[in-house]
C-alpha cells in the first residue's frame, strides 16, 4: 500500500511539473512558427539523436554487466540492458532521481544477485556519473571563463551552485567511501546533536540501521582498492555514456541547419546544463532545464532556440523516458511470468 502511495504521489509531482513546465516555456510564444521549424529539422541528424540516447542507457548497462562479471556474476548484456532501463525510468519520474536504484537493487534481487554486491555496484555507478559532471564543471571554471562569460553569464550563480552540490556529493561520498569509520563517527556526533536539541529521539534501531549501512561503504571502498583497473575502466565508460547523451543536442544543432558555433561548444553548453541541474530536487530536471537551455542557447540557435530546446529535450529526455517505461514493463512482464512458472 505505501508502495503505491508513493507511486501515485510521483506521478502527481511529475504531472504537475510537467503541466507547469508546459505553461511556463510556451505561454506567448509563436507555437505555429516553432512547429514549422521542427518540421523542418532533417531527420538524418535527429535519428542519430534517438540512437545516442539508446547509447546513453546501453553505456549504463555495459558497465553494470562488466562489473558484475569482477564479482563473478554472470548476466547477459540484455538483462543489464532492461536493469538499466528501469534505473532510467524510475529516475526520470522521482525527485533527485531518487528511485532508480532502489528500483534496480530490487529487480536485482530476482536474480538471486546479493544485496550488498547491487548496492555496492550501484555506489561506484553513482560515484563516477557525478564525476563526470564534477570534471566538466572544475575544468570549465578553470580554462573556460571567457566562454563561460560569453554563453553562460546570465546563469552563473545556478552553474556555481550546481557545480558546489556536485562536488559536495562526490566529496561526501568518497569520505564515507573511503574513511567509513571517520564519516560513521561525524554521522554519529550528528546523531547525539539532533538528540540533544530533542530534534530526534534516542532510537537505538536507528543508530543500528546506520552502522549496517556504513558497512556497504566498507565493502566499496575494499572493492576499490582491489579493483583499479575496473574503476579506471568505469570512469573512461562513463564518460563516452555521459557525453552521448550531451551529443544529443550536436544532433538537433545539425538538424536544424544552425552554422557559427564549434559543435563540441554546443556539446559543452549541454553539459553545463546538465552540472547545473543534476543536483535539483526535480523529476529529470524538468523545468530548469529548459529555462536554462532557453537563456544560454540564445547565441547559438538565436530565433531556432525554442524549436532547437523542444527537439533536444524530447529526444534527450522525453524519449529517453519513453524507452526505459517499454522496457520497464517489459522486465516486469518477463519477471512476471518467470515467477508463474
Amino acid at each position: 500500500m505505501q508502495t503505491k502511495r508513493k507511486v501515485i504521489g510521483n506521478s502527481v509531482v511529475l504531472l504537475a511539473v510537467f503541466l507547469l513546465t508546459i505553461y511556463g516555456v510556451f505561454y506567448g510564444e509563436d507555437l505555429g512558427a516553432m512547429m514549422k521549424a521542427i518540421r523542418q529539422a532533417d531527420l538524418r541528424w535527429l535519428m542519430p539523436g534517438i540512437l545516442l540516447v539508446v547509447v546513453f542507457i546501453w553505456g549504463e548497462s555495459v558497465i553494470i554487466w562488466y562489473m558484475m562479471r569482477s564479482f563473478q556474476v554472470y548476466l547477459s548484456k540484455r538483462l543489464c540492458f532492461l536493469l538499466s532501463c528501469i534505473g532510467f525510468f524510475f529516475s526520470c519520474i522521482t525527485p533527485a532521481a531518487g528511485g532508480g536504484q532502489p528500483m534496480q537493487i530490487y529487480f536485482m534481487k530476482k536474480e538471486k544477485i546479493p544485496i550488498p554486491v547491487s548496492t555496492v555496484i550501484l555506489m561506484v555507478v553513482t560515484i563516477t556519473y557525478k564525476l563526470v559532471l564534477v570534471v566538466v564543471g572544475v575544468l570549465a571554471l578553470l580554462f573556460g571563463n571567457g566562454f563561460l562569460q560569453h554563453y553562460v553569464k546570465g546563469v552563473l550563480p545556478v552553474f556555481y551552485l550546481g557545480l558546489g552540490l556536485n562536488v559536495g556529493c562526490v566529496a561526501f561520498m568518497s569520505v564515507l567511501v573511503f574513511h567509513p569509520l571517520l564519516a560513521e563517527q561525524i554521522l554519529m556526533k550528528g546523531m547525539d546533536l539532533l538528540e540533544k536539541l530533542h530534534i530526534m529521539k534516542q532510537k537505538q534501531a536507528l543508530r543500528e540501521k546506520l552502522q549496517e549501512s556504513m558497512q556497504v561503504y566498507r565493502e566499496t571502498a575494499a572493492y576499490l582498492k582491489s579493483h583499479k583497473l575496473v574503476i579506471c575502466n568505469v570512469i573512461w565508460l562513463t564518460f563516452i555514456q555521459r557525453f552521448a547523451m550531451f551529443a544529443v543536442t550536436g544532433a538537433v544543432y545539425l538538424s536544424l541547419g544552425c552554422s557559427g558555433t564549434a559543435l563540441w561548444d554546443v556539446i559543452v553548453l549541454q553539459a553545463i546544463i546538465s552540472v547545473s541541474v543534476d543536483m535539483i530536487p526535480l523529476p529529470g530536471g524538468m523545468g530548469i532545464s529548459e529555462a536554462l537551455f532557453l537563456r544560454i542557447f540564445v547565441p547559438v540557435f538565436h530565433s531556432l532556440t525554442l524549436p532547437a530546446m523542444v527537439l533536444a529535450r524530447g529526444i534527450g529526455y522525453y524519449s529517453q523516458l519513453l524507452l526505459s517505461a517499454v522496457f520497464t514493463a517489459a522486465a516486469q512482464i518477463y519477471y512476471s511470468l518467470r515467477e508463474r512458472a
